[in-house]
């Protein structure tokens, strides 16, 4: 469907639908929506049905590993109904006699969701889920390449809604699939959640309406002379080739303190990491980006001996990523940047300055705002970094990818959008989650004066000549 106003007139449909069925929900209580949350998050993760579902979407996609992405659901789509059970999000949410202020939780409307590729399995029962928490209807756009996987987990949802006196076009699939046919979307519901490539985003962010969206991801990692370098390199292992890597918050350059450099080097490659010589590295090069320094898309999420074998480089059989060592970045040094794959830049560094300017400069050029993390027992190093990078996560000792938009282990609110900031071009610098999916209304009621004196608010100053 390439013809705008054909597309247009599609997803007018669609909305219409949608609009008829969050009205049937827009004046629910609390505990009927709590319940449909419950109900349909355990559909997608009843373990029969996400086996189903994940190994369905590694084939359809050519992307990640099926039980990988079982684990994904079982985490992220748990995790958000855990962030979410016994929150309010309907009617008085506050009510504050001292200010006379009362907040009133009223649903956005249609929700315009746009699933990424490289995690087309958990995302549609997190944004559903999220969704319906706040009362809202939501129409989702997959990319082509996952469409049936989409309709597998729509379809669920919808039976679901369903079997629970629910009405189905809550959760409606958009089957046309085209760019025309996601932009007429973004300009046509009530708010976009876009989740994807960096293109995509900026398209939500300038179709006029209102959107939550993601930066592009390119986190960044320091080892430093305090790291349990066993225990860092376990991390980093597992969080780089988690799914073969398509999470956007999979470590892409590790930074190492020159002193325990070479250490760290053979902790990494215990843990099933290959560093690339210079030979190799100049193959793996020209197979994983063209001649305009575009990343190649037969390398996204690609077991690393694959993305070896492709690229002419004869690896051991028990490798499962990559090591670059690089000394420069930009666009003449693509290894500094998001690779979307289970390969890494290795930087050297001496002095932690060194270390805070190398991420502040490797996201700058690619993923602003988006993350970084630090293997120390050094708090005030932790302090520090946290004061001079312009990114919206840090992960302490944590496996960057898995950790970053929530884990069981950590306090990060659980989602499958992170947003990056002005940094990265976002509206908001956290997790977007369904406490992003409400209206509110302020209901003020008058109180004596707060008014303070001049004395109070300008003190000495007021006296100076």
């Amino acid at each position: 469907m390439a013809d705008p106003k054909e597309a247009a007139a599609y997803i007018a449909g669609l909305i219409e639908r949608s609009k008829k069925a969050q009205a049937q929900i827009e004046f629910a209580c609390q505990e009927q929506v709590d319940e449909i949350c419950v109900r349909v998050a355990w559909a997608g993760c009843q373990p029969d049905f996400a086996k189903k579902l994940a190994d369905f979407a590694a084939e359809e996609s050519g992307m990640g590993y099926g039980p990988h992405k079982v684990g994904k659901i079982m985490t992220k789509v748990k995790g958000a109904l855990r962030d979410m059970k016994g929150k309010k999000s309907v009617g008085i949410v506050e009510d504050n006699k001292e200010t006379g202020i009362i907040k009133i939780a009223k649903p956005v409307g249609v929700i315009g969701a746009l699933i990424p590729v490289t995690n087309p399995e958990a995302t549609p029962f997190v944004k559903a889920i999220s969704a319906l928490k706040c009362r809202n209807s939501i129409v989702m756009a997959s990319h082509p390449r996952t469409r049936k996987t989409n309709i597998m987990a729509v379809n669920r949802i919808r039976e679901t809604l369903k079997k629970h006196g629910w009405p189905e076009d809550l959760v409606i699939n958009v089957d046309e699939l085209s760019m025309e046919a996601s932009a007429a979307l973004m300009e046509q519901c009530d708010l976009v959640m876009a989740t994807g490539g960096g293109g995509m985003v900026k398209a939500a962010y300038s179709s006029g309406t209102p959107a939550q969206g993601v930066g592009a991801g390119n986190a960044v990692c320091i080892i430093d002379e305090t790291a349990d370098l066993k225990d860092a390199a376990n991390k980093i292992m597992r969080s780089k080739t988690f799914d073969h890597a398509t999470s956007c918050s999979t470590e892409n350059s590790v930074l190492v303190q020159e002193g325990v450099y070479d250490r760290a080097i053979k902790e990494l490659e215990a843990q099933g990491g290959y560093l690339v010589n210079a030979e190799e590295k100049k193959k793996l090069q020209a197979h994983m980006w063209d001649e305009k320094g575009v990343l190649s898309r037969n390398i996204v999420a690609q077991p690393a001996q694959k993305i070896a074998k492709d690229a002419g480089l004869s690896i051991p059989a028990d490798k499962t990523f990559l090591m670059v060592p690089e000394d420069g970045i930009g666009k003449a040094h693509p290894f500094s940047g998001e690779k979307l794959s289970p390969v890494f830049a290795l930087f050297k560094w001496k002095e932690f300055d060194e270390a805070i300017d190398l991420v502040n400069r490797i996201t700058t050029y690619s993923g602003p705002g988006h993350s970084c993390g630090i293997h120390t027992f050094d708090d005030m190093r932790v302090k520090k970094l946290a004061h001079k990078v312009k990114v919206s996560r840090i992960m302490i000792r944590q496996p960057q990818c898995l950790a970053n938009s929530g884990a069981w282990t950590n306090g990060m609110p659980m989602s499958m959008t992170l947003g990056c900031g002005s940094w990265g071009g976002n509206s908001v610098s956290e997790n977007v989650t369904w406490k992003h999916l409400l209206n509110y209304t302020w209901v003020s009621y008058e109180i004596p004066s707060t008014m303070p004196s001049d004395e109070e608010l300008f003190g000495t100053v007021m006296y100076e000549d």
